[in-house]
């Protein structure tokens, strides 16, 4: 059995701590793990289980590596999606690199920011859908309702209870429906999860999804191994359909089954199903960070960097981080994605970054900026490189603050130490590597008329970024 992570999405609905550059799957919500960490370590005990694959966006490829390494995790490929197509051909695509060494394993589908709290009753239902998918069902794991919910699709089943064929995919219902759909006791939300070999979901979408199979294959076919990456070809992807694996074959297949899932499931989608996953206190709130409350009961609040107050307030959501400060009543919460969508409309980066962005070599922080200057704290791991760069419209100047700097500048090699700084002239050819052994922190100091992160021009890069 292979695990596929799906973990493509952008998580716009737990704007501000989740950006498009750094989403929901990648940050550590619960404890000292980010959820996609979380759903790798749930499988621990699951027999037989071989090395996953990744499915990803692009933009965050070192984020899953880094990751995966930080649990000792060897993944079996972290296949990069160069545009989003919806879950059908990230799935197309797994299976086909599933089979590419003439195996057809059974694959284990999860998306990368579930909460799941029993892990024994998820095992024993993997248990289950493991001898339907080896007898040639495409299995959806249906989550046992808890409470009418509008925000779910739901799965009709033949029989309660049990495992049993699929009857009918519906859309999100309005209240009555869910209602009447829970009292049934023959619904269950959709949880996205799937298993099948993968021989047979590559036949069922050869049968009722045809383009999006070719096209996939196509992709794969044309593909390149980057690093720890396969890359799409991107022409070939973008001529795929974009169509969720619901739509494109569940919903027409004869070989549907759903097996029942209680074990605490959460998709996680909002602030007050955050609010719900977390450890409340007496008066039902949640408090992360430096935070001061009276007389405040059923809400969340979230301080990163400066002490938060909040008084004489019911069921609120507050979230604070480095550059943004989000207050929202709980019922309101979901609508966040309408400020998400105006930031991208006004062109403001923070729909896309934090202050903090994190690179392949490690991170800046974007620490105080004017019209013509900006400075930057950088963090450089040990042994890595900056790429060998050019700016048309700015200079820098580099200050080291702790570990050792080797700087290339121009035809010029220096070895900086702590408290010692240098000058990049602009148009100026420059590189920051790290010799040392412990992590180069430095202040770099900008200047110039124009200090978009898009003025660069990249000579030599070790992470094949263009």
């Amino acid at each position: 059995m292979i695990p596929v992570i799906m973990s493509g999405g952008s998580g716009t609905r737990l704007w501000p701590l989740s950006r498009k550059h750094k989403p929901k799957q990648f940050i550590s919500l619960f404890g000292d793990h980010t959820m996609f960490q979380e759903t790798m370590l749930r499988l621990k005990g699951v027999e037989e289980l071989g090395a996953p694959i990744i499915v990803c966006n692009n933009d965050h490829r070192f984020m899953v590596a880094e990751q995966l390494h930080e649990l000792g995790v060897k993944e079996n490929s972290i296949i990069l999606e160069p545009f989003g197509r919806n879950t059908a051909p990230a799935l197309a695509i797994a299976a086909l690199q599933a089979c590419q060494a003439g195996d057809d394993p059974v694959l284990l589908v999860l998306a990368a920011d579930h909460v799941i709290e029993n892990i024994d009753a998820f095992h024993q239902a993997i248990e289950v859908a493991e001898k339907q998918a080896q007898a040639g069902f495409l299995v959806t794991f249906g989550i046992v309702p808890t409470a009418p919910n509008t925000g779910y699709g739901y799965i009709q089943a033949t029989e309660k209870n049990c495992v049993s064929s699929v009857k009918a995919f519906v859309e999100k219902p309005d209240l009555a429906t869910a209602k009447q759909y829970v009292d049934s006791g023959a619904y269950y939300w959709n949880s996205g999860m799937f298993m099948f070999k993968a021989s047979t979901l590559l036949s069922e979408l050869e049968l009722y999804s045809p383009a999006i199979l070719t096209s996939c294959a196509d992709a794969l076919a044309k593909g390149v191994k980057d690093l720890d990456f396969v890359r799409l070809q991107a022409g070939a992807f973008e001529a795929c359909p974009s169509d969720s694996i619901d739509y494109a074959v569940m919903e027409h297949t004869s070989k549907a089954v759903v097996v029942p899932l209680d074990a605490g499931w959460n998709d996680v989608g909002s602030w007050s199903s955050l609010w719900e996953c977390a450890e409340q206190d007496s008066d039902k709130n949640v408090l992360q960070g430096d935070v001061m409350i009276d007389e405040v009961t059923n809400s969340y609040i979230h301080s990163e960097h400066r002490l938060v107050s909040v008084l004489g307030l019911d069921n609120i959501v507050v979230v604070e981080t480095a550059d943004a400060v989000m207050v929202a009543s709980k019922d309101s919460a979901q609508q966040v994605k309408k400020i998400v969508n105006r930031l991208v409309k006004e062109q403001r980066t923070e729909s896309e970054n934090h202050r903090l962005c994190y690179r392949p070599w490690g991170n800046y922080d974007s620490i105080d900026v004017g019209e013509r200057f900006q400075v930057k704290r950088i963090s450089v791991n040990v042994g890595a490189s900056l790429s060998l760069q050019m700016h048309h419209h700015r200079a820098e100047h580099w200050i080291v603050v702790s570990g050792t700097a080797e700087v290339t500048c121009g035809d010029e090699v220096l070895l900086l130490s702590e408290n010692e700084s240098t000058y990049i002239p602009l148009g100026t050819k420059h590189r920051l590597h790290n010799p040392g052994k412990v992590v180069l922190e430095m202040i770099e100091v900008q200047s110039g008329s124009y200090l978009g992160e898009d003025d660069i021009i990249r000579f030599e890069d070790n992470y094949k970024r263009s």
